[in-house]
């Protein structure tokens, strides 16, 4: 249970945080009494962050190993746009991810029973190619503790997602190919390469054990989970285009 006195200390973390976002102007590392020193003061952190910038769009959630928990973090609405958009406004790091998102057809309010997978994807409305696009307010968000690193929304900075795959339940996400370019030279080819082993658990886990802190998952949010390719980086100006072998296409470029 956090105190009142720690409530106020994280909200200066996320202050500080907000104006480096706000400005492109970075800072090397939270005081040492600001940073969260538990996934429960982080995710505190994150929710600050995200409510200066509006409505949740939907959650970014992911699992660097197959073995490992996933973490997960809010998606402002109003950082998401269609394929083929001009990410405009301040921007440092213009980092890129290829991912696979899903878009939520049913509500799946928080429940005692847990979902299964059978009912989580019923619930799913559609499956898209997707870029997240990585920002922070850290100068080097990868070399911090990693708690600080979470707190800034998982480096979250905007969400691109392509055009409705039909037929999605019949790709095997384990043999899917992908590829990143970026100004039209491939920066990254792989497959089968999603971190969390099976992007499909990912799903029921954010329904179920996310639920608390989501308010349950709602029709119209998206899910994007997680990264396919790695952290890539572009420049301002630059196109990035990223291409699934099943799942299609998408685009952008930074102002």
């Amino acid at each position: 249970m956090m105190t009142g006195a720690r409530e106020q200390q994280l909200t200066d973390a996320a202050d500080l945080l907000l104006d480096a976002r706000r400005t492109g102007t970075p800072i090397a590392d939270l005081p040492a009494e600001l940073r969260p020193e538990s996934l429960e003061e982080a995710y505190f952190l994150q929710d600050r962050i995200a409510a200066a910038y509006g409505d949740i769009g939907g959650w970014k959630v992911g699992a660097p190993t197959a073995e490992a928990t996933p973490m997960f973090a809010p998606m402002p609405l109003a950082w998401i746009a269609a394929s083929e958009v001009t990410m405009e406004g301040v921007r440092r790091l213009r980092g890129l991810e290829s991912e696979i998102a899903f878009r939520m057809g049913e509500d799946l309010p928080p429940r005692a029973t847990p979902y299964t997978m059978e009912e989580v994807v019923k619930a799913i409305a559609s499956c898209h190619p997707a870029i997240e696009v990585l920002e922070s307010g850290f100068e080097t968000p990868l070399t911090i503790e990693r708690l600080s690193m979470i707190g800034d929304l998982q480096m979250h900075g905007g969400f691109v997602y392509g055009p409705a795959v039909d037929d999605w339940k019949k790709i095997d996400f384990k043999t899917e190919h992908v590829v990143i370019a970026v100004d039209g030279v491939v920066r990254v080819e792989r497959t089968g390469s999603n971190t969390s082993g099976d992007l499909m658990r990912l799903l029921p886990w954010l329904a179920n054990e996310g639920a608390a802190r989501t308010g349950g998952l709602q029709a119209g949010q998206w899910v994007t989970t997680g990264s396919w390719t790695g952290a890539t980086m572009a420049n301002s100006g630059s196109t990035a285009k990223v291409t699934f072998s099943t799942a299609g296409n998408v685009y952008l470029r930074f102002q």
